[in-house]
């Protein structure tokens, strides 16, 4: 299944949010405002705003506020990836060159705080301190997720509980919020904002479980950087932890596994990974968070969007890139 065949009937609505990220992140600065759009023309699933867009169908639907939300989290998400790119030393995002590789490490930090402060302007023209409020945590328990997981680089004695807590701050967390702040934009009832939330949350540890595993079960053409780039970065994502706890490929691994690494140790550990098993359990924890996504939705009126958020939760957790 392709992600368009989830935008239909959403068209009008995704172009307006794309025109308003171009408008933001205009700019005089000649430089910075190529330096920010880079990666935004890269394009993207743009799946925040989706489910923005999503959750606010059902309350009442106001295209323009509901964009002012789905803009601000696309841009907190770019702009955390152009930070992102600079932590990773990456030369590659979505197929192209990244912020870092082609403007270096300052102009990228200032750009990624450029976004940031975009996103902050952005929904601004919505008058509710509660939004605002739950936008900066989401900012804030992003930021806590993105130190921790530099901490643990390397660290081949960490744990699931570890590293579950770390994947939903650095990432469900914010596609949580992109459900919950677009149905509390479209003033939906508590009930509603708390099942929307609860798919938020499930959906977005899919969604990075799933990630982890393409790393190691994708191509570089379909992911648009090397596959095992996690594991030459030191991130200890859920196969990995797996292999690590088998006793016919933990130590290999570990020996491997270092800050020196070869390109073809990589390649090794990726194998190591692969025969463990640790791609089948990571895709069964990712299932058991699918499940739990749908159970979240039981309390939304029953109809197309509710189908529409299951089948967008399946794909994101079985998505090939």
């Amino acid at each position: 299944m392709n992600i368009a065949e989830f935008y239909q009937g959403m068209e009008g609505d995704l172009a307006f949010v794309e025109q308003q990220l171009h408008k933001q992140l205009h700019t005089t600065n000649h430089v910075l405002k190529d330096a920010s759009t880079q990666l935004l023309d890269a394009g993207g699933k743009r799946l925040r705003p989706v489910f923005v867009l999503l959750s606010g169908t059902f309350g009442q639907y106001d295209r323009l506020r509901l964009t002012h939300v789905a803009v601000a989290l696309e841009l907190i998400h770019m702009a955390s990836l152009v930070h992102d790119d600079v932590v990773d030393h990456a030369q590659m995002r979505r197929g192209r060159p990244t912020v870092k590789s082609l403007y270096g490490n300052k102009m990228s930090m200032y750009t990624g705080d450029y976004i940031f402060a975009q996103a902050l302007a952005n929904l601004a023209e919505i008058d509710d301190p509660l939004l605002h409020k739950t936008l900066a945590l989401a900012i804030e328990r992003m930021c806590i997720g993105e130190i921790e997981q530099i901490r643990d680089l390397f660290k081949t004695d960490s744990t699931m509980r570890v590293y579950l807590r770390r994947i939903r701050r650095k990432t469900a967390f914010l596609i949580e919020m992109s459900c919950a702040l677009g149905a509390m934009a479209a003033g939906c009832s508590s009930l509603e904002v708390a099942g929307l939330r609860r798919y938020g949350y499930y959906t977005g540890m899919a969604f990075q479980i799933t990630d982890d595993i393409l790393d190691f079960t994708s191509t570089e053409e379909r992911l648009g950087k090397p596959v095992g780039s996690d594991l030459r970065q030191g991130n200890i994502t859920l196969p990995v932890l797996y292999a690590l706890q088998d006793t016919t490929y933990g130590q290999k691994l570990r020996n491997l596994l270092h800050e020196d690494c070869s390109p073809e140790d990589v390649l090794s550990m990726v194998r190591l990974v692969i025969e463990s098993g640790g791609i089948e359990f990571a895709q069964h924890v990712a299932d058991r968070y699918l499940a739990k996504a749908n159970e979240g939705l039981a309390v939304l009126t029953p109809g197309k969007n509710r189908i529409t958020l299951s089948a967008l939760a399946t794909f994101v957790g079985k998505r090939d890139h």
